[in-house]
């Protein structure tokens, strides 16, 4: 599949190091092209072929026990999420048909001719053999084509890579900016709850609401976008910003003029795309901007022109080149943190849990063999009743090299709020202890963040959910 895809991962397998790299190449098989479904492919030569109706396999093995076998399957319905497509088909593809050790480990995702590729892979035991298994997911025009690879050996490596370069899907067309909606106002976003604002000393106001944090000074209105499905594809900079503005921003806005994505080269990338609209509401020409960058959500700002955006944060957009600096980035990450409201007694009521887990992969350094991993997981449950009584569980488990340790506490007392910024509990392990905390909005809910105020260590807080209560 001509992806742009470059998919490195080693594991050990049957004493085996398999490296696969998924290169843009015309250099594949000789074979004529074969189509299946909406697929285009190139079979590899001399392997077993199984046609059925949903899928189509390919097979192998050698001498020395090796296989591999490629199973490409019809294109299903799927969402506009290509990650959700993707863990969806790793929980009814993979895991249904062999054990694998853990979650996959996911590579960068590829954006190319309007499709959107996933992959990730993991050593998986089945019938007694290991081996590794690598699943790619394909999404695009709400389908998804799945191609799952058992093999056990690194001698088919080359057979892969030049199966996965041959495949190719139907181009989607460039998708284009809007903002052409009728001129109505179809948004009903009251605040959410009476407490849920906050006066900062900077002059900003925030109110939660009902798809958004709204946060004003002045004529600067910045909406803080609670996540959304279809909003957060990866792929290349223009096609993933345009996606996100016309599900976030073009339908509340019309006669879009001057638009323009930048995205300048960064580990973490920045994604910022702006331009003039009338606004629906007001009937007034505003300039819209919408930024992302790693764990800020999409970020709408909304000035009354062009001058009032580069005054207030600090930097013209028709300025920023491919290496700008990080740093001009900083005023608009720095409004994500306007998304925090006061605690009071009354909203505490419920259940509220975090869980937590990683793998760490070890590596032999003189001989670079597998060492094994370990693992860790967490749970941490606060529950509250009667406005004043709590109960608190965590448990742990860490496991290395076959051995499982795990750990547990209890505790239970009355808890009191402060102030709106602290909370206090009569009794976590044996003493009583303070937290610095405040609730952050997500649609339809909101998230408790607390930290040790003593001992804050890294300094950052721990996130809780609250269960469902029907």
């Amino acid at each position: 599949m001509n992806t742009k895809i470059i998919m490195k991962f080693r594991e050990k397998v049957s004493l085996t190091t398999i490296t696969l790299v998924l290169l843009c190449s015309n250099t594949v098989f000789g074979q004529k092209a074969e189509k299946f479904d909406i697929i285009t492919f190139k079979a590899p030569a001399g392997w077993q072929k199984e046609v059925a109706k949903d899928a189509i396999q390919f097979g192998i093995d050698d001498k020395n026990g090796g296989i591999c076998m490629i199973t490409l399957f019809r294109s299903v319905p799927g969402s506009g999420d290509s990650k959700a497509n993707f863990d969806a088909s790793w929980e009814t593809v993979v895991k249904e048909l062999v054990t694998v050790s853990g979650e996959p480990q996911m590579q960068p995702a590829a954006d190319e001719n309007g499709w959107i590729a996933e992959s990730g892979f993991a050593q998986y035991e089945s019938d007694g053999k290991k081996g590794l298994v690598l699943l790619v997911t394909i999404s695009g025009n709400s389908k998804m084509v799945n191609i799952l690879i058992l093999t056990n050996t690194e001698a088919f490596q080359q057979d892969i890579a030049a199966f996965l370069e041959s495949v190719n899907l139907p181009k989607i067309e460039n998708r284009k900016p809007t903002g052409n909606s009728p001129a109505t106002d179809t948004t009903n976003n009251t605040s959410t709850e009476k407490l849920a604002r906050t006066n900062f000393d900077e002059g900003w106001v925030s109110v939660a609401k009902a798809d958004w944090v709204e946060v004003t000074k002045g004529q600067i209105t910045v909406l803080l976008h609670y996540p959304k499905a279809g909003t957060d594809i990866a792929g290349d900079p223009e096609p993933r910003t345009i996606d996100a503005w016309n599900i976030l921003v073009a339908p509340r806005y019309s006669d879009l003029k001057g638009f323009k994505v930048v995205s300048p080269t960064d580990y973490q990338r920045a994604y910022l795309g702006a331009g003039f609209l009338t606004d629906n509401q007001a009937r007034r020409q505003v300039f819209v901007s919408l930024f992302q960058k790693a764990g800020t959500g999409w970020i709408e700002i909304i000035t009354p022109d062009k001058n009032s955006f580069t005054n207030n944060f600090g930097f013209d957009i028709d300025n920023v080149m491919w290496d700008s600096s990080n740093a001009i980035w900083e005023p608009l990450i720095k409004m994500s943190a306007y998304n925090k409201f006061a605690i009071s007694t009354s909203d505490f009521d419920g259940e509220w849990s975090d869980r937590f887990s990683s793998n760490s992969f070890y590596t032999n350094i003189y001989t670079g063999l597998d060492a094994g991993m370990s693992s860790y997981s967490s749970s941490e449950k606060f529950v509250f009743s009667g406005y004043k009584n709590f109960s608190w569980n965590l448990v742990a488990s860490n496991s290395f090299q076959g051995r499982t340790a795990v750990g547990q506490g209890k505790s239970a007392g009355t808890f009191k709020v402060l102030n709106p910024w602290q909370i206090n509990f009569s009794n976590i392990e044996g003493k009583p202890k303070t937290f610095n905390a405040y609730f952050s909005y997500i649609r339809g809910s909101k998230v408790l963040w607390m930290i040790d105020a003593q001992n804050p260590g890294s300094g950052i807080y721990t996130g809780y959910g609250l269960k469902n209560k029907f």
